[in-house]
């Protein structure tokens, strides 16, 4: 129970930090499309209309997402480093090399604690702030170390459906390692920005899948059952003892992970528009910049005479 809800806790963070940053991606690119550049954080709008100690208490929830993430980063390192204390004689190599899996895992953690600190940090005090292109950088590189930690962790199981569900959580970490690399090269590339808050949200849904299949009993395909280590009493996750039940379950598992795939790309439509709505943005057909001299604009109105003409 305590394994679900901390993946509950992950999934609901991950849901939380992608969606504020997906909006917050489209909100800024309708609004200044020719200045648009990715940042890693989006801090809450100042409101105008509050003055005093409103607007004190305003400018503290600014980085509330901030907050969010640091809280989120400590109790994700907080829950790898105690759980490296726990024997697990369930994983292969036992219980050392669970320990030092864990602890790997609880770095990697410590290292985007480090940076998300060091950024609320420079926002709040005097400390020099560190320019967007490199917290990209420092970003990829923890997403990198998260996406070998995982794959490490993939390896050890001996959980046929922990291994794949771990191997299919790298694979997005590798992504976001791109993504982050790419913006930290180009922040304007706003396909990145977008896809980089898309990635996040499907970690969250993962997480999410990943707990219902390995520790909720309704949810554990056929064939398959807890593993349990009789003399330590150590309850592990999910294992299929049969081929024919393993490969059904990995299938599964697949089809899981392309649903939601599916239903994050349906959440990229709707949160769109919901911006756009948001922001007042209307489109009744195909437009042009624009004109900046009058070259362009006498090139413009003979296109329109040519146009009424025909």
């Amino acid at each position: 129970m305590g394994e679900m809800m901390y993946k509950l806790f992950a999934s609901a963070s991950l849901l939380t930090l992608g969606l504020y940053h997906l909006i917050c991606t489209f909100f800024h690119l309708l609004k200044s499309p020719q200045s648009y550049a990715a940042k890693p954080f989006y801090p809450f709008p100042r409101l105008s209309s509050v003055t005093g100690n409103n607007h004190h208490n305003h400018n503290r929830l600014q980085n509330l997402p901030l907050f969010i993430l640091i809280l989120s980063l400590f109790v994700a390192f907080l829950h790898e480093t105690l759980i490296s204390f726990y024997s697990d004689p369930l994983v292969k190599g036992s219980t050392p090399v669970h320990r030092f899996s864990s602890l790997n895992s609880a770095a990697v953690f410590f290292l985007f604690l480090i940076i998300a600190v060091y950024y609320l940090l420079s926002d709040s005090t005097s400390l020099i702030p560190l320019p967007s292109d490199l917290l990209f950088a420092l970003a990829s590189v923890g997403f990198f170390l998260h996406y070998s930690a995982a794959s490490s962790s993939a390896a050890i199981q001996t959980s046929d459906l922990q291994a794949h569900c771990d191997s299919l959580s790298a694979r997005i970490s590798a992504l976001c390692s791109l993504l982050c690399l790419l913006l930290a090269c180009r922040s304007r590339l706003f396909i990145a920005d977008a896809a980089l808050a898309a990635a996040i949200c499907l970690q969250g849904l993962w997480q999410l899948q990943t707990g219902l299949s390995l520790y909720v009993d309704g949810f554990i395909p056929e064939g398959c059952h807890r593993l349990l280590d009789v003399q330590s009493g150590v309850e592990g996750s999910t294992k299929c003892d049969i081929q024919d039940s393993k490969l059904r379950a990995v299938s599964i598992l697949d089809l899981m992970f392309t649903v939601h795939v599916v239903l994050v790309v349906i959440l990229i439509f709707v949160t769109y528009t919901m911006v756009v709505m948001a922001a007042g943005v209307r489109r009744t057909g195909s437009y042009e910049a624009l004109p900046t001299n009058s070259a362009d604009s006498n090139h413009i109105q003979m296109k329109s005479l040519t146009g009424t003409q025909a």
